[in-house]
């Protein structure tokens, strides 16, 4: 066999592998409008918009904006999204409506923090920091079973198998034994979400 045709053979694993990876994974975002998705105060200045496919907190310096939540709700899954943050910049992602993945423009500083990029907010600094430069797309996968979440971001695992038994702040309520949706925060800063994607998982 040439080298031509290993390289082949070799994509075709490569994409099989991914293929399989995304298996029962469903869209939350469909890349064109936000369908399944609602404001959560309809009378707030709602920033979202799409724009070539990417979720767009259009979002300016001294602005308020509004979160965007999912219409429905989850309890046990895995959850893959991507984003971009400017420098600075602050938003989140929130598990059941409650828990937040935080989202900043820190990478500067280059340190786990608890009010940090990755950090269960005001709760769990990350093991390490992994966030990338400011304007960078970073991926993140983040599962819940339970009270226990797992995070990897840009493929560094972050929190494995962590307790979260409260509300982490701005949340939605404080049922933290319901199901719950989730929702980006968009009342901080500018921020970009792409390849929103959810796998349900049996209830414990």
């Amino acid at each position: 066999m040439n080298i031509r045709s290993l390289l082949i053979c070799s994509a075709l694993v490569t994409s099989s592998f991914a293929a399989d990876d995304e298996k029962d994974f469903k869209q939350l975002f469909n890349g064109k409008d936000l369908a399944g998705w609602h404001v959560r105060n309809p009378g707030a200045t709602n920033h979202w918009k799409v724009v070539d496919g990417v979720l767009l907190n259009d979002l300016q310096q001294g602005e308020h904006g509004v979160d965007l939540i999912t219409d429905q709700k989850y309890w046990n899954f895995t959850v893959r999204y991507e984003y971009s943050v400017p420098e600075n910049s602050n938003s989140g992602f929130y598990l059941r409506g409650r828990h937040e993945i935080q989202i900043l423009g820190d990478a500067k500083s280059g340190k786990p923090a608890k009010g940090g990029n990755g950090a269960i907010y005001n709760t769990i600094a990350p093991s390490v920091y992994a966030g990338k430069p400011a304007g960078e797309w970073q991926t993140v996968e983040a599962t819940m079973i339970g009270n226990k979440v797992t995070v990897t971001l840009n493929g560094v695992k972050i929190h494995e198998n962590v307790t979260v038994d409260k509300a982490t702040g701005s949340e939605l309520d404080t049922k933290v034994t319901e199901p719950g949706p989730f929702f980006l925060q968009g009342d901080h800063g500018r921020v970009s979400f792409r390849n929103i994607r959810v796998k349900e998982l049996p209830k414990e």
